[in-house]
């Protein structure tokens, strides 16, 4: 299945819908091949494009997910034929899922102990036949680094779930996929706290209206910070443009 890439002020993002992601991924498992999963939105370009290490992931990466409307919104203004995001907190339940059906297994890596152990009880109690081939929290140092990926491998899990937050998971990833036999590794930021119930994503009602980014600055003033990436974005966006015509 070929996926189209587009270029966001050098920092790239797929053509593809979130049925052809879980589907691209049961077939690399089952191919024994391995491919990367991060996301991008307004907030994740603007700091790719000032850390060359997060840009390198980016790029290395077999899928860029538009977990954001920004991104859908200027990849379609360069020619995508994006239908609409595909946000990273619903792809990896569909991802489970899959696995369930399939016989895959997964290990859970990122967030505090209390929330790591409470997705994977949800996880487990909403797919019957989900395999859990291992779960780690996120508190540990670079010297743990090579411990937990002979863990990971050990466990045999076919998928990897990071909750480590951006850009660690996604330089974690970058790091230690070529050590690493899971065939899917996925970032997933704060995926792992809506999971455990920790944090609440937006009524159905603002994500229809792609105001999910909204809602949560609405519920966590303290984002509001990083929405300055918006505006640069927006700029950046403008100049692609200028610069395309």
């Amino acid at each position: 299945m070929a996926v189209k890439r587009f270029d966001l002020g050098s920092v790239p993002v797929d053509d593809i819908t979130m049925h052809a992601c879980v589907e691209l991924s049961r077939q690399s498992i089952v191919d024994n091949k391995q491919i990367a999963i991060l996301a991008v939105n307004p907030e994740k370009v603007i700091a790719a494009r000032s850390s060359s290490g997060l840009l390198e992931a980016l790029k290395r990466a077999e899928l860029v997910i538009p977990d954001g409307i920004g991104a859908v919104i200027a990849a379609r203004f360069k020619g995508a034929k994006m239908t609409g995001r595909v946000p990273g907190a619903e792809l990896m339940p569909k991802l489970c899922e899959m696995a369930s059906q399939n016989g895959f297994s997964i290990y859970l890596l990122g967030a505090s102990e209390e929330t790591n152990t409470t997705a994977a009880s949800k996880l487990l109690e909403r797919y019957p036949g989900l395999i859990l081939a291992g779960r780690r929290n996120g508190y540990f140092s670079e010297q743990d680094h090579q411990a937990i990926v002979d863990e990971i491998n050990s466990s045999g899990a076919d998928l990897l779930f990071l909750a480590l937050g951006s850009p660690k998971q996604e330089l974690f990833i970058n790091q230690y996929r070529d050590n690493l036999s899971v065939k899917i590794l996925q970032g997933v930021g704060g995926t792992f706290d809506v999971l455990a119930g920790n944090v609440k994503r937006a009524p159905a009602f603002w994500r229809k209206l792609h105001l999910e980014w909204f809602y949560r600055l609405l519920s966590q003033p303290s984002r509001l910070l990083r929405q300055t990436a918006l505006p640069k974005f927006i700029v950046l966006t403008v100049k692609d443009l200028i610069f395309r015509k």
